[in-house]
């Protein structure tokens, strides 16, 4: 029982806040960036299957608000359960495979 409960202290909040925060933020860069690749290239180029279904079924605006907003839910739900290290691992991961090719295919591509 001891496992699944662990106490509040206020030394470990600071570290986990700013780690769920910097992943909302890395969420809605993607979502943002997301967006204007859709409306740049066109949906062919988002490569998530899940998000490419959310947005044809809901359109970019919708779908994408959707799909961000199930993921920053995802992220503070393992927030709250103090799986900080997961979410650590988590925003390198999105900006490694999301913000970073957005940012080169916007710097490099012409429309």
């Amino acid at each position: 029982m001891e496992r699944l409960y662990r106490p509040w202290d206020a030394s470990a909040d600071l570290y986990g806040n700013v780690l769920v925060i910097g992943f909302i933020l890395v969420q809605c860069l993607d979502g943002i960036f997301t967006y204007v690749g859709i409306a740049t290239f066109g949906p062919a180029i988002e490569a998530n299957p899940l998000v490419s279904s959310a947005i044809a079924l809901a359109g970019p605006g919708a779908g994408l608000t959707a799909a961000k907003l199930l993921a920053a839910s995802c992220g503070i739900a393992l927030h709250l359960l103090r799986v900080h290290g997961l979410v650590a691992a988590l925003t390198a991961f999105y900006v490694a495979v999301a913000l970073i090719p957005w940012a080169g295919l916007f710097l490099t591509a012409t429309p």
